[in-house]
């Protein structure tokens, strides 16, 4: 496994997910119908996948 440097820092980036309309937060993303909110399913080019319960929703042509 690698060493890690000096100054470099794991952080969340889950406020990549997240946009301001109209005052309200909204997501970019969407939700696992499994997992529930709070776990982001991953946007692939011909489906949606979540990367925890492994669920996968097929995109419509």
């Amino acid at each position: 496994m690698a060493k890690k440097g000096k100054g470099t820092k794991r952080t969340s980036k889950k406020w990549k997910m997240y946009v301001v309309k109209d005052g309200k937060i909204v997501s970019k993303h969407r939700h696992c119908p499994r997992c529930g909110p709070g776990v982001f399913m991953a946007e692939h080019k011909d489906r949606w996948s979540c990367g925890r319960c492994g669920y996968t929703e097929w995109k419509k042509k």
